[in-house]
């Protein structure tokens, strides 16, 4: 399905809203009998992912968030009944989950059902939520310097639980989960270079490092930012400067763009642009502490890394770090989310136009599926390009890309704009529009 790129901004909103009503199609063919969702509907399917059906990154969580967006874009309470569907699921499935963690476990469970607790006025998902992080703070153990879980200060491990407790602290009105998620930051505050870990990623060799977001050092960084956002305490702000300064030295610069190495020294040349390692994440780091610093070089550094983008070629280009990916953790989609941010930050209309032309991109890739529905194949590890899969998930799949394309549906509406739903790990304002066009 395509979006005109000669049609009105009004219009072209209602096409990337029809795609995204698409989405929802196909994910309603994959409607499990548990009130979940499975990761691949298509007959003889895989998903591209292990199974993960209470997972943010793959799972029901995400899912239900695409759908309160949707309701919320559209006005219609069919969405509404879906999202509910996907939290009395969640609801009784929390209690099986051991892992902790923020995209894979307990906390993005919670972050969920917190969000669609406020949404949908129900009382028994934020009482999930509160139990199900109740039980992550319980779980928290006395690491050298500080609390923690696993020890991994990245995103996804520790840090991706300490911005999921700031944000259940802050929905919730539990002070102590914020408390603890200070002292969770501690430890990462203590290291000389936040996040700088050797040979702990599947598939990198032993002595690599990655300045990434979701598993390096801008994210670690992007956390410790948050938690000065918060606390006001000047160690975590210090901390956070150290791990941008890191990314800073390792980034190839080029007149007013940046790319950042997807992990040193071994893949120094091989430049990620989207959200897990590359660009779109790394450019969150800098936002953020621009946000809470207010420091405009920071700003800056987030503008060159969208200029390295920019100037790649993509989307009509596939580059090594960007191949034939539409998601929002290594594809165009996390590309949307950050360009959308970047023009609701800056009003600079480079960025709107870009992000167009990247959900326009998206929304031409899609495959119909015969009764309306729309999904998106792909190659998601890019080792692996024989392995082409089409998702339902939040990630990795139709539900992200939905919610992505709803995010720029949004920008693109100043006259009635909207709050979006927007992951603790996505700095960007939640009402994707300049102030100066909301003032008008």
């Amino acid at each position: 399905m395509s979006v005109d790129p000669s049609r009105s901004a009004g219009e072209r909103a209602d096409g990337l809203l029809r795609v995204a009503a698409g989405a929802a199609r196909w994910i309603r063919a994959a409607a499990a009998g548990d009130g979940g969702w499975l990761a691949n509907p298509d007959a003889g399917g895989r998903s591209a992912l292990a199974p993960g059906p209470a997972s943010l990154y793959a799972g029901a969580p995400g899912i239900v968030l695409f759908f309160l967006e949707l309701a919320a874009a559209t006005g219609e309470e069919e969405y509404l009944r879906d999202a509910r569907a996907g939290c009395r699921y969640l609801v009784s499935a929390w209690r099986e989950v051991a892992d902790v963690t923020f995209h894979h476990g307990l906390s993005g469970i919670a972050a969920a059902l917190c969000e669609a607790g406020w949404v949908l006025g129900d009382g028994v998902a934020e009482e999930a939520a509160a139990a199900a992080m109740d039980r992550v703070a319980r779980s928290a153990r006395r690491l050298e310097g500080g609390a923690g879980w696993s020890g991994d200060p990245a995103l996804r491990g520790d840090g991706g639980v300490v911005l999921a407790l700031l944000r259940a602290s802050a929905m919730l009105g539990v002070p102590a989960y914020a408390e603890l998620a200070a002292e969770a930051g501690a430890r990462a505050a203590r290291l000389a270079v936040p996040g700088h870990r050797f040979g702990d990623c599947p598939g990198l060799p032993a002595d690599a490092v990655t300045p990434g977001f979701l598993a390096g050092t801008a994210g670690t960084a992007y956390v410790l930012a948050r938690l000065y956002g918060v606390t006001g305490q000047e160690r975590f702000l210090a901390a956070a400067r150290r791990g941008a300064a890191f990314v800073r030295a390792v980034s190839v610069v080029s007149g007013g763009s940046a790319l950042v190495p997807h992990h040193l020294p071994q893949g120094r040349g091989l430049h990620y642009l989207g959200f897990c390692s590359g660009s779109a994440g790394v450019a969150r780091m800098f936002y953020e502490l621009y946000r809470v610093a207010g420091d405009p070089g920071d700003l800056e550094w987030a503008e060159r890394l969208a200029a390295g983008v920019m100037a790649s070629g993509v989307p009509r280009r596939r580059v090594p770090g960007l191949w034939d990916t539409a998601c929002q953790c290594c594809g165009l989609a996390g590309l949307v989310e950050l360009f959308a941010g970047l023009w609701a930050v800056t009003a600079r209309r480079a960025y709107l136009d870009f992000a167009l032309v990247l959900g326009v991109e998206l929304a031409g890739r899609a495959s119909g599926d015969g009764g309306g529905g729309l999904r998106w194949y792909q190659a998601y590890r890019r080792l692996r390009p024989g392995e082409v899969s089409a998702d339902t998930g939040y990630m990795a799949g139709a539900a992200g890309i939905g919610a992505a394309l709803l995010h720029l549906e949004a920008a693109l509406r100043a006259e009635r704009a909207r709050r979006v739903v927007l992951l603790p790990d996505n700095p960007f304002p939640e009402i994707p529009v300049p102030a100066g066009m909301l003032r008008e």
